[in-house]
């Protein structure tokens, strides 16, 4: 079936280590219970397709914790933030209806449940900037490890389409955390490794 699990990577942070061995979870039981064969149309007989509704529901998962992290974040953004936040919050339910959607054309349930986003000791703009920072950058990495590792076309499409919006949201949360103009732009090839503003890369 080709599927590998061999992610490590230089220059990976934490958030996509975590991400990807949900990935690598969520795949490896789908297909240790449904088998490796193809014997019908929908995610409770198709073992590929049960794998993509494992994957699609652990991202519906991280979507749910961001999109719970936002609502609670808002009060503590300034007037030109929090119109920001609306948005991103309003994109992040979008996110949740696509994966909803997705997660049935496949044929299966949804079943994900939001994380508990970590407000210990976010107590103002910036504090709560960076708790969105670390959401974003493992949703964007979450999907560059989801993508290629999706059998079926339309949820890999979507995955990417994804990964476009949160790497879009990235950007403009290191505007928000004192980056200028040039350094709020991403790097060639971020897959969610790129630390916030004011933070040192990690070491592997």
């Amino acid at each position: 079936m080709g599927f590998d699990c061999d992610l490590r990577g230089g220059g990976r942070r934490r958030g996509f280590s975590r991400a990807a061995a949900a990935l690598c979870s969520a795949v490896a039981v789908s297909l240790l219970v449904f088998g490796c064969g193809k014997s019908g149309q929908g995610a409770l007989t198709d073992p590929e397709k049960a794998a993509d509704a494992a994957i699609l529901n652990a991202s519906l998962s991280e979507e749910l914790t961001a999109l719970d992290a936002y609502g609670r974040g808002l009060p503590l953004l300034g007037a030109r933030l929090r119109a920001v936040g609306r948005e991103f919050r309003a994109q992040e339910q979008e996110y949740v209806d696509a994966l909803t959607k997705a997660i049935r054309g496949v044929g299966g349930e949804t079943d994900a449940e939001a994380g508990e986003p970590d407000f210990s000791g976010v107590e103002d703009q910036a504090g709560f900037l960076a708790l969105a920072y670390e959401l974003e950058s493992g949703a964007l990495a979450s999907y560059v490890a989801a993508a290629p590792r999706l059998f079926t076309a339309a949820p890999r499409g979507l995955a990417a389409s994804l990964a476009a919006g949160h790497a879009q949201h990235l950007v403009v949360l290191r505007q928000g955390l004192g980056a200028g103009l040039a350094a709020s732009v991403p790097e060639a090839f971020d897959g969610g490794e790129v630390p916030a503003p004011g933070q040192q890369r990690s070491e592997r």
